[in-house]
């Protein structure tokens, strides 16, 4: 008997569940599970698209972009924690009052781990240290998972979402031998950093290649952020395989060995 579990995504922006964990999250739901997702930020720092109404904000829009790719993923809960976006790295907005960036570990933590705790949860999902390629808000949420799930009344297994580094090489190395402009250096984000975590340091792979149509469609969800969804949709079908079938989990504390198959 395969027993149900609640799994909680803990995401930075609304738009980062669909490149990083949509497919995890769309066999999950569709397995039975309970899937929530909590976003840190509202997104404000994203582009602001030419269509909105005129009582309309771009945090309107991306609430419902979020609740979009939630319908298509099969998410059971969204969640907001309100922190204002904090741009990337180097930005002003690093250093407003009110955005993740700045904002105090243990009151964010106690916000997270008030959900953990509504929904019993079993597994929490965040970001490598890094959060991948060193976005401020990506790096927060590292210690704010951590911590949530330490304050959690059941603590609930974490698990961290990372890039396969070397897989991501190959995927770049491919698209520029099909002459396609890719402006990525792997080995440095923008704070020098290489980006995400080398394949012999990863612990989970998820093959979610028979949910890549539902995956895309989640991506199209948050069609107002035109640089980084537009880019994915604009892939050639198979550099879009090779970029998004395989999700990538590191797990503390297990031994170094890479397992395709299902972590939950």
């Amino acid at each position: 008997m395969v027993l149900m579990a609640t799994i909680v995504f803990f995401h930075a922006h609304p738009d980062d569940e669909t490149s990083a964990t949509a497919g995890t999250m769309a066999i999950a739901s569709a397995d039975g599970h309970r899937v929530v997702v909590v976003y840190a930020t509202n997104g404000e720092c994203g582009e602001v698209p030419q269509d909105l109404a005129v009582d309309e904000s771009l945090v309107d829009r991306r609430r419902s972009e979020a609740e979009c790719s939630a319908q298509v993923l099969g998410v059971a809960r969204v969640a907001w924690l309100g922190y204002a976006d904090s741009g990337m790295a180097g930005w002003p907005q690093n250093d407003q009052e009110t955005s993740f960036h700045r904002a105090d570990l243990d009151e964010a933590s106690a916000a997270l781990s008030s959900i953990l705790d509504e929904e019993d949860a079993d597994d929490l999902v965040g970001y490598d240290w890094h959060g991948s390629y060193g976005h401020p808000d990506h790096v927060k949420v590292h210690p704010v998972t951590y911590r949530a799930a330490g304050l959690a009344r059941r603590r609930p297994r974490v698990l961290e979402v990372t890039l396969n580094r070397d897989m991501l090489r190959e995927g770049i190395n491919r698209a520029r031998e099909m002459n396609l402009d890719v402006d990525m250096d792997v080995d440095a984000a923008d704070d020098g950093n290489p980006i995400g975590t080398p394949a012999a340091e990863i612990h989970w792979q998820v093959d979610v290649s028979d949910y890549l149509d539902r995956k895309r469609q989640a991506m199209q969800c948050h069609t107002s952020q035109t640089s980084d969804i537009g880019m994915f949709m604009a892939m050639p079908p198979e550099v879009f395989v090779v970029a998004f079938s395989q999700e990538h989990y590191r797990e503390h504390g297990r031994p170094n060995g890479m397992i395709t198959g299902w972590p939950f």
